[in-house]
């Protein structure tokens, strides 16, 4: 990817990177190719449910009418295997995994594929029935719980891990939160940096982030041209992560033109 004198400037010329970003019953493997020609570096799988609780959990999502992967958990790895297999026979980018699990085990599992770079913990789905379990955007607020599951996928993995957050949540602290996910030895902190009643993303909470950690912070929320991913860049973020403006199939800019 091209990367501007003034972004080499800012990073000292190190790693920079435009994800893909998750998008639960949309982001499998013949989605992402159909992005990958707009400068992506790194495409995301899922959301996907990793265990039965969550699977279940989705089935009640997918009743009210709302988009969910439907895979029983004893299929998901060789779902998983396939989709990255599509994309990696035409493509030599990363490949990331976005998870959701009540226990560490299944992400563990499917960093062992071969063909998967990085798994991700999803701390971010607030839907109902994911946080009724406590999965998703409920693990902001159990900080403890969180740390003890981030620590044995970190230990375990057998590829990066990445965790995505999504901000101004009640009583959540993101950067006490930023260091913990830093602490346990996350190689990625992937922030939707959503400022609710606004059109635009929360860019001080990712200034605030990138200025107390050293994490690589993936920087997500509104980016819909280049202006406003240049914009989450200045802020600190060090890649750029792009979901809704991507759902048509196609974007209309591309990203390796700034």
């Amino acid at each position: 990817m091209k990367i501007s004198k003034y972004l080499k400037i800012i990073f000292c010329e190190c790693e920079f990177i435009n994800v893909l970003a998750p998008m639960a019953g949309i982001s499998d493997a013949e989605f992402c190719l159909k992005l990958i020609p707009y400068g992506f570096d790194m495409v995301t799988l899922g959301g996907y449910n990793s265990d039965q609780a969550t699977i279940d959990a989705g089935k009640k999502i997918i009743s009210r009418g709302r988009p969910e992967f439907d895979i029983k958990e004893e299929e998901l790895i060789f779902s998983v295997e396939r989709e990255a297999k599509k994309i990696k026979d035409k493509w030599n980018g990363k490949v990331a995994v976005n998870l959701r699990s009540i226990s560490p085990e299944p992400i563990v599992e499917i960093s062992k594929l071969k063909l998967v770079d990085v798994v991700e913990v999803n701390a971010h789905c607030r839907q109902k029935e994911i946080t009724d379990i406590g999965c998703g955007q409920a693990l902001l607020t159990r900080t403890d719980f969180m740390e003890e599951f981030l620590q044995e996928v970190v230990k375990k993995s057998k590829s990066k891990v990445s965790v995505k957050i999504r901000a101004n949540v009640a009583g959540v602290n993101e950067v006490k939160l930023a260091g913990i996910i830093e602490n346990c030895g996350a190689d990625y902190l992937h922030v939707d940096a959503m400022k609710p009643g606004f059109k635009e993303a929360d860019l001080e909470i990712i200034k605030k982030i990138s200025t107390k950690t050293h994490i690589f912070l993936i920087g997500n929320n509104s980016i819909t041209d280049l202006k406003s991913a240049q914009k989450m860049i200045k802020a600190g973020a060090q890649g750029i992560s792009i979901a809704r403006a991507a759902m048509k199939g196609y974007l209309d800019f591309k990203l390796y033109e700034f």
